[in-house]
């Protein structure tokens, strides 16, 4: 009797639990989720509610109700993607422009942006804050606000440092207007104001990126706790054997840095190479190569853009900004050109080989005013394929834009994987990016906080951005 008794109470109990139903905002189902963690592909119900991924369960597994449901069956769902290295910018005129972008990256599946360093730093921020409260439609910003340089600074905005007291004073400002990393540019500042501008703004407790001066070492970069080296022009000076050299004529003017190109490019050095390598896995420092801007601008002398269909977006200030770099280009000599070339080539090399020795790579356009021809949005699914064209696996690729996006800002509590806790931001494809990379731009669904675009609403709000 006793056992009886207990085998009806074990019976009720479970009928409980299979009955127990739970309550979510948003339910998206039979989904095959790509796990960029461990690169597994799993079929999946995903619960959300305010924002928030409340579960990620087998499909199946439990009983729910939901106020809507997507149903993902064939489908592929990711972490909405990262451009980790856009710019907002170009002066009060074009601000309309900049905002504008902001549709640009929803309806490409662009659920969070790192703006690199501008001058619309006040407008930036109240988009920022709009789009936090979904008031305005756009990507989560992350930005850095003005970038540190020395004296008569190439950048308008910039934060302009020639002494110590100069670089507390630039960092002073940063921290008041409150940006979420430090960016420092090489076109002016001095090696002891940079080295200076790194130290003083780790001690902050900020994350630095930036381009570096030839005029300074990497390793002396490194040391001095450079968190992201912005482009490879720097990763490739610390892979060549006559770095020091180099460094030498630069701080005694007898070198400028696209002269040093063709003599660090011959001069890279596996060995040298391999021990940059492992010093930049030692100390965690990410590198962004932006391929996709490299050979776009390597290659204005012999394509035609102006059929391009994203200038439609970019208005006519916009476009007219781009005419700087098409000049330089059409103007330089028949050496720079193949020069230029040859780098680009070695550059799709080089990241293949970082990649190869665990160096984290974080995948970021360059997308923006006065940078030619690479659009705001789409430009980072063309970063991502030219990783893969140089031999980056897809799920490589993929992991450089959220996943490593969100370890580079220490944002991992909320962002980056498809897991309980974060931030809802997610894409929904309608094939699978780890079989053609290309697929990425294949969107069904993109879900921003609380916010679904429909791929009919995506369409609509892609047509919203065109400029008449």
């Amino acid at each position: 009797m006793t056992r009886l008794l207990f085998l009806s109470l074990l019976l009720a109990i479970v009928s409980c639990k299979k009955e127990t139903t739970n309550h979510y905002g948003l339910a998206i189902t039979n989904a095959q989720v790509i796990h960029l963690e461990t690169g597994n592909v799993e079929h999946q119900n995903i619960f959300i509610s305010n924002g928030i991924i409340e579960a990620v369960e087998a499909v199946g597994s439990s009983n729910f109700k939901a106020d809507s449901t997507i149903d993902a069956s064939g489908k592929y769902l990711l972490p909405g993607f990262w451009d980790n290295h856009i710019h907002l910018r170009g002066g009060d005129t074009l601000i309309a422009n900049n905002k504008n972008f902001l549709k640009l990256f929803i309806a490409n599946g662009i659920t969070t942006v790192r703006d690199a360093g501008g001058d619309l730093t006040h407008s930036v921020m109240e988009w920022k804050n709009k789009i936090a409260s979904e008031e305005l439609t756009g990507p989560t910003i992350f930005t850095a606000g003005p970038k540190i340089d020395g004296p008569k600074a190439t950048w308008a905005g910039s934060l302009e440092v020639e002494t110590e007291e100069d670089v507390v004073q630039a960092l002073d400002s940063l921290e008041a207007l409150n940006v979420d990393f430090v960016k420092i540019y090489d076109s002016r500042i001095s090696p002891e104001n940079y080295l200076k501008a790194i130290e003083e703004a780790k001690k902050r407790g900020f994350t630095v990126s930036g381009h570096m001066p030839f005029t300074v070492t990497l390793d002396k970069t490194i040391n001095a706790g450079m968190d992201g080296i912005e482009h490879l022009y720097y990763i490739m000076k610390g892979s060549a054997s006559n770095e020091l050299e180099v460094t030498k004529k630069m701080n005694n003017g007898e070198m400028g840095f696209w002269n040093a190109m063709p003599a660090l490019l011959d001069a890279y050095s596996d060995g040298t190479a391999q021990a940059t390598f492992n010093k930049l896995k030692e100390y965690d420092v990410f590198v962004v190569p932006t391929l996709h801007i490299g050979k776009t601008l390597s290659y204005l002398d012999e394509v035609d853009h102006t059929k391009d269909k994203y200038l439609n977006y970019m208005g006519q200030g916009i476009i007219k900004t781009y005419q700087g770099r098409i000049r330089s280009a059409l103007n330089s000599s028949e050496e720079a050109r193949e020069n230029r070339k040859k780098l680009d080539t070695f550059f799709g090399k080089l990241t293949k080989s970082l990649n190869d020795a665990g160096v984290q790579l974080l995948a970021g356009s360059d997308s923006g005013a006065f940078n030619s021809y690479t659009y705001p949005g789409i430009s980072l699914h063309k970063e991502l394929q030219v990783m893969v064209e140089n031999g980056v696996s897809p799920l490589d690729a993929l992991r450089t834009s959220a996943f490593n996006g969100a370890k580079f800002l220490n944002k991992t509590d909320d962002y980056g994987t498809v897991s309980k806790g974060k931030v809802s931001d997610l894409v929904i494809l309608e094939a699978n990016p780890l079989d053609d990379i290309e697929n990425s731009q294949k969107i069904f669904t993109v879900i921003k906080g609380t916010q679904v675009f429909s791929k009919s609403e995506l369409q609509e709000l892609l047509k919203s951005a065109a400029i008449e």
